[in-house]
């Protein structure tokens, strides 16, 4: 079994009021993982996330990417040293 890994990641750029949350969320769940997303009051996307190498990997490629209507300015990633066992993936409010 492969093993789980732990990112903190933050999006800059227009993140925010585009759907992107969703987007995020979306993806994460079609790829297994879990975590959770939220707005933060400087504008940018914080997402914690758990899940295999590869499918942490194809994910931030399409956070890279974002949807129709972000735009991608600058990506933040930090690997966590603890898992949190999230049992689904969710928007924080």
């Amino acid at each position: 079994m492969e093993r789980i890994k732990a990112f903190h990641i933050t999006l800059e750029g227009k993140v925010q009021g585009v759907g992107f949350r969703h987007f995020v969320s979306q993806k994460a769940l079609e790829l297994g993982l879990t975590g959770w997303v939220r707005n933060k009051t400087d504008g940018s996307v914080e997402v914690e996330t758990e899940g295999t190498a590869a499918m942490l990997s194809l994910f931030m490629g399409l956070l890279k990417t974002g949807n129709s209507r972000s735009r991608i300015d600058k990506v933040s990633v930090t690997e966590l040293p603890e898992l949190q066992h999230y049992s689904s993936f969710f928007i924080k409010y």
